[in-house]
């Protein structure tokens, strides 16, 4: 990948995503299907399994020789390269298993630490937020054609009012410490949300921040990321608002902040 094709990014990991949604709904839609527990206790179901092997293969087609860390197939070996592709086939597991619907396929291409491209598409909620070629971020309006977009709308921050707070947070793991650092806002709606979709949330305006008090992977933020960056939001670590940055050593994040820039972070 000598050179960056930003259009074929774009083209290849919304389709990628579209597909991946058809194999992980087929699953969903069924009355049972399998779960199994991961060496750090996590759930993994068949549905994760099989989108990330459909996701595997079509980047490996459309970007031959590309680093691809995924997190059904990721090992603990730190990171050499420049450039790669990051996935999280099916992120918010639990939402999945409990049939909540706020599970989402992400993708995204990261250079030199930060998450230039993203996609995020939450099947069951038929939404579908991704960066352009420009670096834009935009949300689709479905029903998803393979091959057509879509109308698009551009995304756009709300301007944070500090006395009247919106604040999204994890539905699954969410705590103590997570509670007591919204209690230091003037907050007037506080929702939770599953998987990405936080993200995405304050990225399209309908929250102002998104803090993070818990452990996370590089896959679980990266496409996210990518989206809340092309709208000008923004994604600092917790413990000193400093650029969120990809390729750590064994993906592991630091607890952190995804806001707009009009809100005035308070410390850790």
């Amino acid at each position: 990948m000598a050179s960056v094709d930003f259009q074929k990014i774009e083209t290849e990991f919304r389709a990628l995503a579209l597909q991946a949604g058809k194999v992980i709904m087929a699953i969903y839609d069924r009355p049972d299907f399998d779960i199994r527990t991961k060496s750090d206790d996590s759930p993994v179901t068949e549905a994760d399994e099989a989108a990330d092997a459909v996701i595997s293969a079509g980047l490996a087609r459309a970007f031959p020789g590309v680093t691809v860390v995924t997190e059904e197939q990721a090992n603990s070996h730190t990171l050499s390269a420049e450039r790669f592709i990051i996935v999280d086939p099916l992120d918010g597991t639990k939402e999945f298993i409990n049939r909540r619907g706020d599970f989402t396929v992400n993708i995204a291409y990261v250079e030199n630490g930060v998450p230039l491209r993203g996609v995020v598409y939450a099947p069951a909620k038929g939404r579908m937020f991704y960066t352009r070629a420009d670096g834009r971020s935009v949300e689709e309006a479905g029903p998803f054609g393979d091959t057509s977009q879509g109308s698009l709308r551009e995304l756009q921050l709300r301007k944070a009012d500090m006395g009247a707070l919106l604040v999204v947070a994890s539905k699954s793991h969410r705590d103590q410490a997570t509670n007591d650092y919204i209690d230091q806002y003037n907050v007037a709606d506080l929702c939770s949300a599953g998987s990405s979709l936080k993200f995405c949330l304050v990225a399209s305006g309908e929250a102002d921040f998104y803090p993070r008090l818990g452990r996370t992977m590089e896959w679980d933020t990266a496409a996210g990321d990518a989206v809340l960056r092309g709208a000008g939001g923004r994604v600092v670590t917790f413990s000193d608002h400093t650029v969120l940055a990809y390729g750590k050593a064994g993906y592991e994040n630091p607890f952190f902040i995804a806001a707009s820039p009009t809100v005035a972070l308070l410390p850790a």
